[in-house]
């Protein structure tokens, strides 16, 4: 009795790939609908450098298979909802003085 797996043969004709068949290994991009493909989202430039990087940043997600798409939104979102908190923590214009009316009397 042996231990070992018994070798299995695969018939001649199996291992020869016939030429008159399309190879199914082979998928080009166009051809393969699960394949990543650009949407081509346009993006307009906001004046605010950080949030336009990261808006360009969502092209990435273009060349990604679909479970790539959640680490490019999640730095996207991290990076808008930070450069959304320095905004808050910028010292804004000095209020202005209201001075109390005179009353006359």
């Amino acid at each position: 009795m042996s231990d070992s797996v018994p070798e299995v043969e695969v018939p001649a004709e199996a291992a020869v790939p016939d030429p008159d068949l399309p190879d199914e290994s082979v998928h080009e991009p166009e051809d393969d609908p699960a394949a990543p493909a650009p949407l081509h989202v346009p993006t307009t430039p906001t004046g605010n450098a950080d949030v336009d990087a990261r808006l360009e940043r969502l092209s990435d997600a273009d060349h990604l298979a679909t479970d790539g798409h959640v680490e490019v939104y999640e730095d996207v979102h991290g990076g808008l909802r930070d450069a959304l908190t320095a905004l808050d923590a910028r010292p804004g214009p000095p209020a202005p003085i209201r001075h109390p009316a005179p009353t006359g009397g």
